[in-house]
């Protein structure tokens, strides 16, 4: 099977991946923070590690730097512990569902409201639109850093001057461009929540919710911190303020390895590696009759593309038949897919990876052409 779904979670894992998660399991056992032996301590130490390493990486303060069990989680943490008092935010039309269903159910239930942000390619027209929508209780605004559906890069410096500005908290979804795009709170962020197992090359069950520390979310779960354990009331102390519970340390710990792997290779180094391979398959799948992309001005290495009038999922099955892994459908994104008017075919997606070579990009082409081919 040639892998082509790294957009939902990368595969293979590097090398280095594999042997963190197993040291953790055979060397690094105890419970961290839960305990004052030595084999809590040690585990401890190391997940402290990977916490410095990911606030590096990110450009944040070690403590404001949470493990999720993924982007999702995250990102609820994020959207819900802002909205928890009511108010209005305001997301973009590409969101996931990770984003657009947390705000319709505290929509649903009557305690925000909420305007979808038209993204535009040119980003000043996207920020006075978003100016537009912005009202007096307006919050935060949440939105994805890229599409996981076309890989479209939304403007989110314009986007983050426009909040900074009007003091609104921005709430970022780069679950599809950490990793590939060298982001940093710097960048305007307030949080910024992603998820380990896609371009930082983590396992999955894992996650981050980085934060600049200007807000204090709300907790959705309490419970054992290992701090303060007389005390009824959750803590402020971070993170355990919002890792209540214990932590997924083979997660962890792999996921610092596969940071550590991006570190060493570099974003930018890996985002031209993948373009390549993506601007190789639809060079090659543009002279097949009936083949439609979708292509963007800027984006993260991710292509979507239909056959004629064939269901994307039919045409991902198709492929699979074949020997090739790639999703079809609406990929969990259909306000996305309403806004690139693909909502009721869908499409398929092609997501290189760090381990995929011009040879796969090239028998996956000849393989749409054997489809499209078929009578």
């Amino acid at each position: 099977m040639i892998y082509l779904d790294n957009s939902a979670t990368s595969f293979p894992k590097p090398p280095e991946v594999k042997r963190a998660v197993m040291r953790a399991l055979d060397v690094y056992g105890g419970n961290p923070g839960r305990g004052g032996h030595k084999l809590s301590i040690e585990t401890a130490e190391q997940v402290y590690k990977v916490r410095q390493s990911a606030a590096e990486f990110f450009g944040a303060e070690t403590e404001n730097t949470v493990f999720t069990a993924n982007c999702t989680m995250a990102l609820n943490m994020a959207i819900k512990g802002m909205m928890e008092y009511g108010g209005h935010i305001i997301i973009s039309g590409y969101e996931h569902n990770a984003v657009l269903r947390p705000v319709y159910a505290l929509a649903k239930a009557r305690r925000v409201t909420f305007s979808v942000l038209p993204v535009y390619d040119d980003p000043e027209r996207t920020a006075d639109e978003l100016r537009k929508l912005i009202r007096r209780d307006t919050r935060a605004v949440c939105c994805t850093v890229a599409s996981n559906v076309s890989g479209r890069i939304l403007p989110y410096r314009e986007i983050s001057k426009v909040c900074r500005s009007c003091g609104i908290c921005f709430i970022a979804d780069a679950a599809q461009a950490a990793g590939i795009l060298d982001l940093k709170l710097s960048d305007g962020f307030d949080f910024i929540c992603t998820a380990g197992h896609k371009a930082l090359y983590g396992p999955t069950g894992t996650g981050l919710l980085i934060s600049n520390g200007e807000y204090t979310l709300s907790t959705m779960i309490e419970g054992g911190t290992g701090t303060n354990s007389a005390d009824p009331e959750q803590g402020d102390q971070m993170p355990e303020r919002l890792e209540s519970g214990t932590l997924n340390t083979a997660g962890i710990l792999g996921l610092g390895a596969g940071i550590e792997f991006v570190k060493r290779k570099t974003p930018a180094a890996l985002r031209k590696q993948e373009a390549a391979l993506v601007e190789r398959f639809e060079k090659a799948v543009s002279r097949i009759d009936g083949v439609k992309l979708y292509p963007c001005k800027t984006r993260v290495p991710i292509s979507s593309f239909d056959l004629r009038e064939m269901n994307s999922q039919a045409l991902s099955m198709k492929l699979s038949e074949r020997g090739f892994a790639l999703r079809g459908g609406l990929h969990c994104a259909g306000l996305a897919h309403r806004s690139m008017g693909t909502l009721t075919q869908g499409t398929v997606r092609l997501s290189p990876g760090a381990f995929t070579t011009a040879k796969d990009i090239d028998m996956l082409a000849a393989a749409v052409g054997e489809i499209a081919a078929e009578k």
